[in-house]
């Protein structure tokens, strides 16, 4: 599959039509500053459909961008960031588990992104099991390989495959595109 059209739909907070309108529907989570938008414009070849920042936190309603006229890329609040006033914490929280758990919308695939270099976190891995539990299909990109050192890479990439069991892990970079193809693939499958 190739990508040849992406466009910024709306940002919900809650029950809309958009997500009601029969296109299947890939989520991207992952926690704060780990380089959801990054992922998404490398995927799309566009440099700002979904915004970046340098201040985690700065998504927080759910962003649907249309791809190909055919499917949702579905861009999630990032969790686990703790510089934002408990209220706000409490709302991004209350969103995802919406959206995953009680919406019934129903995800074709969800691409949780981990940071490579840290490894999964504590909140990684608990929306892992969250996600597991409720059966969905789960896809994993350790996202910013480019920065594991040459002799470290292969024990790190292992490290994580042992945390997250048998789902698939895609070495990522955004920054170098390294595992864009693959993730397309995924995508598609």
């Amino acid at each position: 599959m190739n990508i040849t059209s992406a466009q910024f739909i709306k940002g919900v907070v809650g029950a809309d039509k958009s997500l009601e309108n029969g296109f299947p529907q890939i989520a991207f989570i992952g926690r704060s500053n780990v380089g959801k938008s990054s992922v998404i414009n490398s995927l799309v070849k566009q440099k700002d459909l979904a915004k970046t920042s340098s201040f985690p936190g700065r998504t927080q309603q759910i962003n649907l961008f249309l791809i190909n006229k055919s499917f949702y890329l579905v861009d999630l609040p990032g969790y686990g960031y703790a510089k934002v006033s408990g209220e706000k914490r409490w709302q991004v929280e209350t969103l995802i588990n919406w959206y995953f758990f009680k919406s019934g919308y129903e995800q074709k695939k969800v691409v949780l992104i981990i940071d490579a270099f840290v490894g999964p976190t504590k909140d990684d891995m608990q929306m892992l099991f969250s996600l597991e539990e409720n059966e969905k299909k789960i896809v994993i990109v350790a996202n910013k390989v480019d920065k594991i050192k040459k002799t470290a890479y292969a024990e790190q990439l292992d490290k994580i495959q042992t945390m997250v069991g048998s789902h698939k892990v895609i070495p990522y970079s955004a920054e170098k595109r390294i595992g864009v193809n693959e993730l397309v693939r995924e995508i598609a499958e």
